[in-house]
Formats: structure tokens, C-alpha cells, sequence
């Protein structure tokens, strides 16, 4: 009988350092929040984060982002330590990542690549697969240098074009023929995402928005009975979930959509856009928020700042504060948060069921008011006062 060996093929964390320039007046503890949402992006990808690096600038240097002095720290310490790649907590130009690779030699990533490397391990449907790919290609275009440096020196003479020009003039062509089909694939399905909404204008649509983490997706499997993937890592789950509701013989559509971050790359904003349809076209919103998070106040305002972008301010919003299980006590040791729930907001913990019952009676409140909207003669006005 042969011997059979099995061998771990598992590709071990890559260790990576963040690297970020802030201005001189952000608190230190803004300033390390935002390198722990980094470093929580950068373990979401399977890295393993060993090193921070801060200056305080008024604005990032235009060739290198850090300055001098701060680069040669980041190279002398990248010298004695095994460190696979640096990633930077701003998007860089092609000018800076070309000058650092050449002083790091080692491999750069700024955070929208990262944001887009997530999307693209969680993208499960053809349509965002199309969406994160073409995300890729428009950030990869003005980047598309720095892929051939080492054809710098080949140069043709007077009236000539050297082979790296000929390459890169290739390489622009091959990538806008690819933006180009991207573009007309999502048409495409936007087309048909348009017919499927419009099947469904006779019925009350709901969206689950919000910073990402925050556990939407885990509500979403609370409210539906579903099982949508949830899991406590940034962008669990990218592609819009609709499922159809009953509660009391009223039906709703419920849709958990893609979780926002501050600094989300356009590219992907405009890439996503049939999804943010789902958010345009909802009758009323659900913006779920992390209430254990020191910074809940601070995520609420990015959210808020994304659906004014999308212009969805103004629609019937109910906040549900979520975690509240974990939430941090005050210095007496009580609870930071109000049992009771108001017409506008919740204060639930999806994973352990606390208060579900009181944000059902409060969206089932929105729902009933969307659907006379929808049905003006469904309830006499006199029975609806009552609800």
C-alpha cells in the first residue's frame, strides 16, 4: 500500500506595517482609531499587522507621502525586520508609489486597493464580481506606469517610441477595451435590476444601511429568518440580499446592502451604483449602528454624509443602535443606553435578541404608513391612529 502524505498548502499571513500622515491638530485617539479600522481592514485581508508608523503633517508630502526622516525610519526598520508589503492609510499617486518602491523595495498598497483586494475575496455575485472588477481597472489605469520601469532605459532614437512606450500605450488600450466591456455588461444588468424593482413597486421595500461591521447582516438573518452570511470582519458581505418579509399578514421586501467606510473609493461607489439603487428606491431606511464602538457617533456621520451623496437624505430613517450587550458601562457602572425605544430609533442586540420586539413594533409603525402611501384606502384613518 502507498504511502500518501498531505501537505498544508495554506499560504501563511502576510506581515504588513500601516503607515499614515495625519494633520498636527487630530487627537492622538482619532488618529489611533483610524489606524485600528486600517489594521481590522488589513487582518480582513489575512494579514498580520506588526508595526505602525505616524507623522503629523499638514498634508501628505507630493513624492513620498511621508517625509524624509520618517521614510528613513520606515526603511531602517523594515531592513532588520521580516516585513512583506506597507500599507498606506490614504490613496497614493502613481508618483508616490513608484518613488516608495523604489526606496521600500517591497511591495505598497494604499487603502483603496486594500478596500478593493476585500471586495474582490467577498464578491460572490456575477454582478459584483463585474462591479469590483471594473473598480480595479479604473484605479489601475492612471497607475499603469510603474508596471513598466524596467523598460525605462530601452529608448528608441529621434521620431521613435521605445518598446516600454509601445507596451504601455498597449496595456491603456487592452485596459479601456475592458473598462468599455465592464461598462456594458453592468448596463446590462442594471437594465434588468431596473424591470425586477419595478415588478416590485407594489410592495414596501426596506434597507438595512450602515457602517460596515456593525451587524446588519446578522439583523437581516433575525428579521427574515434567512441565512445570509454574517461574520465579524469589514465588508462580510457585498452583494445587495433581498428577502420578502411577513409580519402579520403584511408583506415587506427587507434588503441588507454593502456596509460603508469612510474614505470608500469613488471607483467603487460609482461601480456599485444598481446596488446603492436598492438603498435610492427603498421606501424606508434601517441605518443600523454600532453602539459598542467608541466612534459610533463618528460612523453615523460618514453614513449620513454617503446617503446625502446618493441623495437619500430625506427618507423615513429608523437609527438602530445595535451591541448594545457589549456597550461600555458609564462610571457608575449603568448602562449607557435607554430601554425604551422611540418613533425613530431602537436600541437592540441582534446577536443576543435583546429589545427585538420593540424595534418590530417600531418598523412595523413605518411600514404600515409606507404601504397607505402605496395603498391610500388600505386603513380608515381613524383605525391607523390606533397602531
Amino acid at each position: 500500500m502507498i504511502e500518501r502524505k498531505l501537505y498544508d498548502t495554506t499560504q501563511p499571513p502576510e506581515k504588513a506595517i500601516l503607515v499614515a500622515v495625519t494633520p498636527k491638530q487630530q487627537p492622538d485617539e482619532l488618529t489611533q482609531e483610524y489606524l485600528d479600522e486600517l489594521a481590522f481592514l488589513a487582518t480582513t485581508a489575512k494579514a498580520e499587522v506588526i508595526k505602525q508608523f505616524v507623522q503629523k503633517l499638514e498634508r501628505p508630502d507630493n513624492s513620498t507621502y511621508v517625509g524624509k526622516g520618517k521614510l528613513a525610519e520606515i526603511v531602517s526598520w523594515i531592513t532588520d525586520n521580516p516585513v512583506d508589503l506597507v500599507i498606506f492609510d490614504d490613496d497614493l499617486s502613481p508618483a508616490q508609489v513608484r518613488n516608495l518602491e523604489a526606496e521600500l523595495k517591497i511591495k505598497i498598497l494604499d487603502r483603496s486597493l486594500l478596500i478593493l483586494y476585500i471586495f474582490s475575496m467577498r464578491a460572490q455575485s456575477a454582478q459584483s464580481k463585474i462591479q469590483v472588477e471594473l473598480a480595479q481597472y479604473q484605479y489601475m489605469l492612471p497607475r499603469l506606469t510603474r508596471l513598466w520601469s524596467h523598460l525605462t532605459k530601452q529608448r528608441g532614437g529621434i521620431g521613435n517610441r521605445g518598446p516600454g512606450e509601445k507596451e504601455l500605450e498597449t496595456d491603456r488600450r487592452i485596459v479601456n477595451d475592458r473598462i468599455s466591456f465592464l461598462k456594458e455588461k453592468l448596463e446590462i444588468i442594471d437594465k434588468q435590476s431596473v424591470t425586477r424593482r419595478k415588478n416590485r413597486e407594489k410592495i414596501v421595500r426596506i434597507a438595512l444601511v450602515g457602517y460596515t461591521n456593525v451587524g446588519k447582516s446578522t439583523l437581516m438573518n433575525l428579521l427574515s429568518k434567512s441565512d445570509v452570511f454574517a461574520e465579524n470582519k469589514l465588508f462580510a458581505t457585498v452583494d445587495a440580499t433581498v428577502r420578502k418579509v411577513v409580519w402579520s399578514n403584511l408583506p415587506f421586501l427587507l434588503t441588507d446592502t454593502v456596509g460603508f467606510i469612510r474614505k470608500l473609493p469613488t471607483h467603487l461607489i460609482e461601480s456599485f451604483k444598481s446596488t446603492l439603487d436598492e438603498i435610492r428606491e427603498a421606501d424606508v431606511l434601517v441605518h443600523v449602528v454600532d453602539y459598542s464602538h467608541p466612534a459610533h457617533d463618528a460612523h453615523i456621520a460618514v453614513v449620513n454624509q454617503i446617503l446625502g451623496e446618493l441623495k437619500c437624505s430625506d427618507k423615513p430613517t429608523i437609527l438602530v443602535y445595535n451591541k448594545i450587550d457589549i456597550a461600555p458601562l458609564d462610571e457608575n457602572g449603568n448602562q449607557t443606553w435607554s430601554n425604551s425605544n422611540t418613533a425613530k430609533s431602537a436600541f437592540i442586540s441582534a446577536e443576543k435578541r435583546i429589545n427585538i420586539d420593540g424595534l418590530r413594533k417600531t418598523l412595523t409603525h413605518e411600514i404600515k404608513l409606507a404601504h397607505m402611501q402605496i395603498f391610500p384606502n388600505w386603513l380608515e384613518p381613524e383605525v391607523f391612529e390606533g397602531l
